[in-house]
C-alpha cells in the first residue's frame, strides 16, 4: 500500500485526480486542504484529511508524515501582486518538508514554455518547478509541463466554448497564431496517475501535449465539433489589454485571470522533450477535437466534476470561515410560510436557483447587476453553476459562492460581485417557514450608502425570489 498526498485537492485538477486515484485499491489517499468542508461528503470517509496549507509548517508536516508520493498542484493564478513571492515560498516550504519527512517522490504539474518569453504567471510556474526539483540528491521530482488543458470546466475550454457559441464572426488579435499543444484533462490525469509507479530514480521533466496547433485552429476545431461555422478575422491592433476586456464580456473568466491567460497565449507553449513517449508511452493523447467532444458530453450529461473557479488563492474562493454571518450589521429578512410544503422540496427548489434556471423574475435587474460587475473586474453572472442538480461548498453560483450547505436546512451564498463591503444571501428552512436573509457588512460610509441605494431593489427582487422558491417547491411536491 502506497501513501499518497494530494495538495490542491479542491482545485480543478486536484478534484479529478482524487477521483481517479480512489479507484485504485493499492493506494491510501490523504488530502491537504484549507477547508475540509469543500470535500464532498461521499469522499470524506474514503480519504484522510489534513486541514492547512503550505505556509503552515505544523499542518504541512502532519500532511506529509509517512507519505511515499506527494502531488504539488498549487499555483497562485489571480492571487494578487505578490503571487510570485508566494509561489516561491510555498514551493520551498513544501520541498523542505518533503525532505524532512522522507517523501520518496514529488509530482508537480506546471506549464509548457521557456523563461525567455514566458508571461509572469507562466514564469512563476517554471520557477516553482525549478525550486521543487532543486535538491535531486534528497528528493526526486517528476515535473510535468502542460499547455492548454481542455476539459469540461477548464478555463481554456470555457473561453473557447463561449467565443465559438456566441460569436459568428470574431475579430482576433495576432497572438491567435501562436503555437501550442493542447491536451485533454483526462490525459493529464493519466500521466499524473501513472507517475506513481514510474520506474525511474532521478529527476525528470515530462512535457505533455497532443497535436501542435494555434488558438485560431482551436476555435475552428471547436466550431466543427459543435456543428457551427465561424469566421475569424485577424487584426494587428488588438492589444492584450483590449483582448482581456473582450474576453470578460463574452466568457465567464474575470479580468485578472483573462489578462494572465492572454499574456500567456503570446508565448509558444510546445513540447520540448520526448520523455512522455519514452517513459510513459502507453498513454496516447487524444486529439483536440475529441477532447472538446468529451468536454461537451460531460456538460450535457451534467457530469462536471470540477471547474476553474472551484478554488484559487483568493480569500473569497477559499470559503474558509465564511459561513458565519454574525459580523454583518445590516440585514434584509424575508419570511415565507411553507403551508405544509416539505423541507426536502424547499431545499431542492432553493438549491436549483442560478445558472440556466436563473433567479425566476426581474431578469433584467440581475443581468444589469452582472454586467456592471463584469465591467468592474468581477465575475458577473456568466459563471453559472457546475451542474444543474447539485451544489457543494465552494461551488460557484453565478456571482455567488456556496459558503455552507446543510441538506433540507440551509444554503448560504457568499457574494463575489464587486461591493463596498461583504455580503451573504442565506436561506434557512424552519419547520413552518422559509427565512431568506441578505446580510451585509459595509466598508465605511460608501458601504452604507450602497446598502441604502439597493434596498428598493431588494423589495422587488428578494421578496419575489423567496416566494418563487416556495411556489416551485409546491410544484415539486405535486410532481413527485
Amino acid at each position: 500500500m502506497k501513501n499518497i498526498l494530494i495538495t490542491g485537492a479542491t482545485g480543478y485538477i486536484g478534484r479529478r485526480l482524487k477521483e481517479r486515484l480512489l479507484k485504485r485499491k493499492d493506494l491510501s489517499i490523504r488530502l491537504l486542504v484549507r477547508n475540509r468542508n469543500k470535500v464532498r461528503a461521499s469522499v470524506i470517509n474514503k480519504v484522510e484529511i489534513v486541514e492547512g496549507d503550505t505556509f503552515n509548517k505544523d499542518s504541512l508536516f502532519e500532511a506529509l508524515k509517512d507519505i511515499d508520493t506527494a502531488y504539488y498542484l498549487i499555483h497562485s493564478m489571480g492571487a494578487g501582486k505578490d503571487f510570485e513571492e508566494r509561489d516561491r515560498r510555498s514551493a520551498e516550504n513544501f520541498r523542505e518538508a518533503c525532505i524532512e519527512t522522507g517523501v520518496k517522490r514529488l509530482i508537480y504539474l506546471g506549464g509548457l514554455g521557456v523563461k525567455e518569453s514566458a508571461s509572469k504567471h507562466l514564469l512563476s510556474r517554471i520557477e516553482t518547478g525549478e525550486i521543487l526539483s532543486a535538491k535531486p540528491d534528497k528528493l526526486q521530482t517528476i515535473w510535468f509541463r502542460a499547455g492548454v488543458i481542455i476539459g469540461s470546466g477548464s478555463a481554456s475550454f470555457e473561453i473557447i466554448r463561449n467565443l465559438v457559441q456566441k460569436l459568428p464572426v470574431m475579430v482576433t488579435p495576432k497572438w491567435v497564431k501562436t503555437r501550442t499543444q493542447p491536451i485533454a484533462v483526462d490525459d493529464v490525469l493519466s500521466y499524473l496517475a501513472e507517475a506513481i509507479d514510474l520506474e525511474y530514480k532521478e529527476n525528470l521533466i515530462v512535457d505533455i501535449g497532443a497535436e501542435t496547433m494555434n488558438f485560431q485552429n482551436m476555435l475552428k476545431g471547436a466550431a466543427k465539433v459543435m456543428g457551427l461555422k465561424r469566421l475569424l478575422i485577424p487584426v494587428p491592433v488588438l492589444s492584450p489589454k483590449l483582448s482581456s476586456y473582450w474576453l470578460i464580456l463574452i466568457t465567464p473568466i474575470p479580468y485578472q485571470m483573462a489578462a494572465a491567460l492572454v499574456e500567456g497565449l503570446k508565448s509558444e507553449t510546445i513540447v520540448l522533450n520526448d520523455h512522455a513517449s519514452r517513459y510513459l508511452g502507453n498513454i496516447k493523447p487524444i486529439s483536440f477535437e475529441k477532447a472538446v467532444d468529451n468536454a461537451i458530453s460531460e456538460m450535457e450529461q451534467d457530469q462536471v466534476i470540477s471547474r476553474w473557479c472551484d478554488s484559487s488563492a483568493d480569500i473569497a474562493c477559499d470559503i474558509m470561515n465564511q459561513d458565519d454571518t454574525h459580523t454583518a450589521i445590516l440585514r434584509d429578512k424575508r419570511e415565507l410560510p411553507l403551508q405544509g410544503v416539505s423541507a426536502s422540496s424547499v431545499f431542492k427548489s432553493m438549491t436549483g436557483i442560478g445558472g440556466k434556471t436563473g433567479w425566476f423574475s426581474y431578469h433584467y435587474l440581475w443581468q444589469l447587476r452582472g454586467f456592471m460587475d463584469k465591467l468592474s473586474g468581477g465575475y458577473g453572472l456568466s459563471r453559472g453553476r457546475r451542474t444543474h442538480k447539485e451544489l457543494r461548498v465552494g461551488d460557484a453560483l453565478d456571482f455567488w459562492k456556496v459558503a455552507d450547505i446543510k441538506e433540507n436546512k440551509r444554503l448560504l451564498l457568499l457574494a463575489q460581485m464587486k461591493l463596498p463591503g461583504k455580503a451573504w444571501l442565506e436561506f434557512d428552512i424552519q419547520p413552518d417557514k422559509l427565512v431568506q436573509t441578505a446580510h451585509f457588512l459595509p466598508n465605511g460610509i460608501l458601504g452604507r450608502l450602497y446598502w441604502i441605494s439597493v434596498l428598493p431593489l431588494h423589495n422587488l427582487v428578494f421578496s419575489d425570489l423567496a416566494a418563487k422558491i416556495v411556489a416551485r417547491a409546491r410544484e415539486i411536491e405535486k410532481t413527485s
